[in-house]
């Protein structure tokens, strides 16, 4: 037997003796789904995948890594836009679906969950107390808390409830040498270094989650959402910015283009959206009832002077989905029509919103590239929808060098290279950009500190400077995407 097959073998077995052999998949048939992530044109078969039920285990099976110099790819739900729990050639990928344990400590207005709950499912023990999470990334239903937190995930609420890292309280965690770490805590402040923000967002380079302390809030007495249709993508967006300088904190602002627009009508037709208009803002409004009147009546003054056609309103939950589907079902929808797809996710001040817009839409023109715009206005996450038809010559690489150009437009507005879908291996080259080489170094000796070995996840999120002119991307390709009818962002 060939030495690195005895080596893989070895491995194999002491994972069985830790977590029972009935958890370790090591067949090649069976390792398919654990070859990619949601940006699933990048694809590697791990070595093995191993699924602990415990944090005991993901102890041992973290030391025997390290002390094997064997990469660890941590993977939640697997429903990354970035190729965040992409493995690499001869990895583990270590799945912590297992650990899905939920508590809900009312009292505190708080909740303890393992890292394979997901995120829907805390809300859903909270109700019953009057409790809700309020971070809602649109893959909810699907994702997990520890891939939340590995990618300070936000949602369409992010706007008033911040996302996760504002809404976590403490970890327990295990990084690279295997070792249990307590951050954070249920008091309202600690000591010392606050690395449990440091923590989160770190895509699974410092350690992995097993569990997570969560700040639940009250289920608002009343809710209400209001759907503006406007002449213009430039009037939509001006409406954000005259509702937010205002001084009204709404719980969700959403934009939809004329092209998203006619995508989610033609899937969903009984919502006979407006589809005439340049640009549709969906706006949720949460509190007591005669705040909420107050504003209502505020921000139709607003969207009347910035070209509103037509205003829908919602106070009935029914009624409220119903208005969100317009939002929601853009993606399943561009999927249906689209043959490629490649989304831009990046975010830029939300003043220069409309200017912003404008430029992608020549960018695109000159490009002969299809772009539609579904995003969260509220903090400026732009999520630009390439469309495109690589069976035609040129045209992938037209829309990859688009994609580039809007990327260097949103830090050339004083923005970031990407809002809520992460780094991964899909952005590297742009973290070359937005950060010069000392801050990626160090970058890469905070995460020394955790990972000696650097067997944690690697290949993601922080590039080495030799390898800043790597590229990558977000693409669906026709047929190829798992679950289609999921939201994705």
């Amino acid at each position: 037997m060939p030495e690195h097959n005895r080596a893989r073998q070895c491995a194999v077995d002491a994972f069985k003796a830790i977590v029972g052999d009935r958890w370790v998949i090591d067949e090649p048939a069976a390792l398919v789904p654990y070859e990619c992530d949601a940006l699933f044109h990048l694809c590697e078969r791990p070595m093995a995948v191993v699924l602990p039920a415990d944090e005991d285990e993901v102890c041992q099976v973290l030391r025997y890594c390290a002390q094997h110099r064997i990469a660890v790819t941590p993977r939640g739900a697997g429903t990354s836009l970035s190729g965040g729990a992409t493995p690499v050639s001869g990895s583990v990928v270590l799945g912590l679906n297992r650990l899905r344990a939920v508590t809900v400590l009312a009292a505190a207005g708080q909740a303890l969950a393992g890292p394979g709950v997901r995120n829907v499912a805390v809300s859903e023990h909270a109700q019953p107390h009057g409790l809700f999470f309020a971070p809602d990334p649109s893959s909810q239903s699907a994702c997990t808390i520890g891939g939340n937190v590995a990618e300070n995930a936000g949602g369409v609420h992010c706007v008033k409830y911040g996302l996760t890292v504002n809404n976590l309280l403490g970890v327990r965690m295990v990084d690279g040498a295997g070792q249990v770490l307590d951050l954070g805590s249920a008091a309202l402040d600690t000591p010392g270094f606050d690395f449990l923000s440091l923590l989160t967002g770190s895509e699974g380079l410092l350690g992995l989650i097993t569990e997570a302390r969560l700040r639940l809030l009250p289920v608002p007495s009343k809710i209400r959402v209001l759907l503006g249709f406007f002449s213009t993508p430039r009037d939509t967006c001006n409406a954000v910015t005259a509702i937010i300088g205002a001084g009204i904190v709404p719980a969700g602002l959403e934009i939809m283009d004329n092209a998203s627009l006619i995508a989610a009508d033609s899937y969903s037709p009984g919502l006979k959206l407006r589809t005439d208009a340049g640009g549709a803002l969906l706006c949720e409004l949460d509190g007591q009832a005669a705040e909420i009147a107050a504003w209502t009546e505020q921000i139709q003054v607003i969207f009347r002077q910035h070209g509103l056609l037509e205003l829908r309103q919602a106070d009935e939950q029914h009624e409220r989905l119903e208005l969100w589907a317009a939002r929601k079902n853009i993606l399943p929808a561009l999927l249906r029509t689209a043959r490629d797809v490649y989304v831009a996710d990046c975010v830029v001040p939300r003043r220069l919103l409309g200017e912003v817009l404008d430029r992608i839409n020549q960018m695109a023109a000159e490009a002969a590239i299809e772009v539609v715009q579904s995003f969260h206005a509220g903090d400026g996450n732009l999520h630009s929808v390439l469309r495109y038809d690589s069976r035609n010559q040129g045209e992938e690489a037209r829309a990859m060098a688009l994609a580039d150009r809007i990327m260097a437009l949103a830090l050339e507005a004083g923005g970031s290279i990407s809002g809520e879908h992460g780094i991964g291996t899909e952005k590297l080259h742009g973290m070359c950009w937005q950060f010069g080489a000392h801050e990626l170094e160090v970058f890469a000796q905070i995460r020394t500190l955790f990972d000696p070995h650097s067997i944690l996840n690697p290949g993601k999120a922080i590039p080495t400077l030799h390898r800043c002119a790597e590229l990558g991307g977000m693409h669906i390709h026709v047929g190829q995407m798992a679950h289609p009818d999921l939201p994705r962002f």
